[in-house]
C-alpha cells in the first residue's frame, strides 16, 4: 500500500510541474533538468499553478522530495499585484522593469543581522508574488464590546512566492531604487492607453531544498473590525535560471535574461 501510495504521489507531481511538450510524465525525472544551455526551452513554457504545485510537495514525506532536487520549473509573474513594475516607451521600443528593491522575503529564516550593508542584503531571499488565494470560510457570533454581538468574518488568504537567493545572478548590486529586471521589448506589444496588460512575466527556476516554506500570521476579529483573518505565506524554493517576458496575445517570447552566471 506505501508503495503505490508513493508511486501516485510521484505521478501526481510530475503532472502538475510539466510543462514541455511531453505526452504524459510518469516520474519525477520527466521533469527537465536545470540545464538552458541545451536549447530545449525554445518554445514558450507553460507556466505551473503555484497553489497545486505547493500543496502537492508539501503533502510528499522528505524522503520524497529528493527526485525534486534542480529540476526547471515555470511560474508566471503576478504583474497585477507588483507595484514596481512598468512597461514604457524608451527609444521606440517598450521598456519592461521589475525593480526589485522591496521584494525581500522578510521570514525569520532569512534575517542576517551581521550583514554587512556595504557587501550583502539584510535580507539574502528574494521573492516573485505568484498567486493569492482567499477563501471565506463563514462566520461566528462573538461579543467583542460588553453588551454588543456581532457576527464576525472568518476570511483565510494564501500568498504565493517563489523565492530565490541568487538576483545577483542577473545584474550587479546597486543602491539603486530602479534595479531590477531590465528587458526591452517592441513597441507594437501595447497601444497607449490599453486597459489590459498584454505582456507576461515568467520565472524560470530550478527547484532547491527545503522546497516549499510556510508562514502563518493571525489577526483576531474586533469590534472595528470583525474578521478573522489568517494569512499564510507560501514559498516555492528555488534558484532563478531565467526570466522571460512574453506577449500575452500571441505567446511569442519578447525578451530572455538569463543569469550571468549560467553556463
Amino acid at each position: 500500500m506505501r508503495f503505490h501510495l508513493k508511486k501516485s504521489a510521484a505521478a501526481a507531481l510530475a503532472a502538475v510541474f510539466l510543462y514541455l511538450p511531453v505526452a504524459q510524465a510518469a516520474d519525477f525525472g520527466s521533469l527537465p533538468e536545470a540545464n538552458l544551455a541545451a536549447g530545449a526551452l525554445s518554445a514558450m513554457p507553460a507556466p505551473v499553478q503555484p497553489d497545486a504545485g505547493f500543496e502537492t510537495i508539501n503533502a510528499l514525506p522528505a524522503a520524497g522530495r529528493s527526485p525534486l532536487a534542480s529540476r526547471l520549473i515555470a511560474v508566471e509573474v503576478d504583474l497585477a499585484n507588483s507595484p514596481f513594475y512598468s512597461l514604457e516607451p524608451a527609444d521606440g521600443q517598450l521598456e519592461a522593469r521589475y525593480r526589485m528593491n522591496f521584494n525581500n522575503v522578510a521570514e525569520g529564516w532569512n534575517w542576517y543581522p551581521l550583514a554587512n550593508p556595504a557587501q550583502e542584503d539584510y535580507y539574502h531571499t528574494k521573492f516573485l508574488p505568484l498567486k493569492s488565494v482567499t477563501v471565506e470560510r463563514g462566520d461566528y457570533e462573538h461579543e467583542d464590546k460588553i453588551g454588543e454581538a456581532q457576527r464576525m468574518k472568518v476570511t483565510w488568504r494564501y500568498d504565493y512566492f517563489l523565492a530565490f537567493d541568487n538576483l545577483y545572478d542577473f545584474y550587479p548590486r546597486v543602491a539603486d531604487d530602479d534595479a531590477g529586471f531590465v528587458a526591452m521589448l517592441p513597441a507594437g506589444v501595447m497601444t497607449p492607453g490599453q486597459g489590459a496588460p498584454q505582456v507576461r512575466m515568467l520565472a524560470l527556476a530550478s527547484l532547491l531544498e527545503p522546497y516549499v516554506s510556510e508562514s502563518t500570521t493571525f489577526w483576531k476579529a474586533t469590534y472595528g473590525k470583525p474578521t478573522d483573518f489568517t494569512l499564510k505565506k507560501r514559498y516555492l524554493m528555488a534558484r532563478l535560471e531565467a526570466v522571460w517576458f512574453v506577449d500575452a496575445v500571441s505567446g511569442k517570447v519578447l525578451a530572455r535574461l538569463a543569469r550571468k552566471t549560467a553556463p
